[in-house]
């Protein structure tokens, strides 16, 4: 019976509180961080214990009665949780044991720092559940400015069914963009979750994270659309079989600013971004009213159309250019169709699918639209706050 008996009595420390090992020399002592009654726990801190003289055979910490994620060393004489919520009250209980069987065991409770101002993800892409292409990035978007973006980075997590290697870039202080290396999409038909466990993590000054986020998402086959703007042709694969192929009419050139000729298509690695049926298209992208015939001024109702760049190229239906597809370019800047097979590919493609176009002089630059590959692989791993490559698996 003297083997079990619990020592439950000990002195206060200024960092946490510790039961026992004064009464009892045999008996471990344990410290729990932070002390007890504190009321300004600090969240990014999270809670630690620590035994002296034996070994942790219990910790448990709990929020409203729900456990909190925490983990175990290796030699089993020190717990540390993950980051805790602001302005929120927590239990902890933890028994040690001795090599000689004598327990300890320790019960604190505390409450953590509350946030003068929060940071919550305000937008995710893809969208829950969507079924995406094998280029398909994460594009997370926070509600405010993030002043730490290592400690952010540092909870974001990509989980994939299929192991991938990628890489986050910070775009700005307000967005971060995960994709997967140059050359490697994601595998085809699998899942992926995307988890910010921001709950507790200090973004910058009196500003916490306050809870986490969860985004699930399916990439769907492989769909690796190649485009040459010489031979007119574009020429779709699903899962590495070629599947349907059409002569198309992309930018005609002729049309120079600042250097850059605005109506060729740009050749690099596009993704498909979005859908519209119809696509309002007008002269206003280059500054010139639609009314304004003289110099170029247009307005077009278009079916069918995918979108492939900020900069206002599109996969679309064109009924009136196809005397010229498969023959010469005389377009905008799009990749003209004939309307069956702009259908098709519009109800076929997958927001995130490649489209390889090749040709042009005109480059397509990482930033128009998601073509994110078009960055070399060492630049955007750099834009990583922790310079660093992530393993999905």
């Amino acid at each position: 019976m003297l083997l079990l008996t619990t020592a439950c009595s000990g002195g206060e420390k200024d960092d946490g509180v510790t039961v026992g090992g004064k009464g009892d020399s045999a008996a471990p002592q344990v410290t729990v961080n932070p002390g007890n009654g504190d009321g300004k726990a600090r969240p990014e801190a999270g809670v630690v214990v620590t035994a002296a003289g034996g070994t942790l055979e219990q910790v448990s910490v709990t929020r409203k009665g729900k456990p909190v994620d925490g983990a175990m060393a290796a030699d089993k004489t020190s717990w540390k949780s993950r980051t805790l919520r602001p302005g929120t009250q927590y239990e902890v209980s933890a028994v040690a044991k001795s090599p000689k069987g004598k327990s300890t065991t320790v019960n604190s409770r505390f409450v953590t720092l509350k946030a003068a101002n929060e940071l919550d993800v305000a937008d995710v892409s893809p969208t829950k559940g969507e079924k995406v292409g094998v280029g398909m990035p994460i594009i997370v978007t926070f509600n405010r400015a993030v002043g730490d973006r290592k400690a952010v980075e540092r909870a974001l997590e990509v989980k994939s069914t299929k192991p991938a290697t990628g890489a986050w870039y910070w775009v700005s202080d307000t967005q971060v963009i995960f994709r997967t290396k140059n050359g490697q999409y994601w595998q085809p038909n699998q899942s992926v979750t995307f988890t910010a466990k921001l709950s507790g993590v200090k973004s910058g000054k009196k500003t916490y994270g306050i809870s986490d986020y969860t985004r699930r998402f399916r990439i769907g086959d492989s769909h690796i659309i190649n485009v040459s703007t010489k031979t007119h042709r574009l020429v779709v694969k699903k899962n590495g079989k070629k599947v349907k192929s059409w002569g198309i009419s992309a930018g005609r050139g002729g049309r120079v600013v600042n250097g850059v000729d605005t109506y060729l298509t740009t050749s690099g690695i596009h993704l498909t971004m979005g859908k519209e049926n119809p696509a309002i298209m007008t002269s206003e992208w280059m500054g010139v009213k639609p009314d304004d015939k003289k110099n170029g001024g247009y307005k077009e109702v278009i079916p069918h159309a995918v979108r492939i760049s900020n900069s206002g190229e599109y996969i679309h239906s064109m009924a009136a250019t196809v005397w010229a597809q498969g023959r010469q370019n005389v377009s905008h800047g799009c990749l003209n169709s004939p309307p069956a097979s702009a259908r098709w590919f519009y109800n076929w493609s997958y927001r995130g699918d490649p489209v390889i176009i090749t040709g042009s002089k005109r480059g397509l630059d990482w930033s128009n639209g998601w073509s994110f590959y078009q960055m070399r692989w060492s630049r955007w791993v750099k834009g990583s706050a922790l310079d660093r490559t992530v393993t999905t698996g």
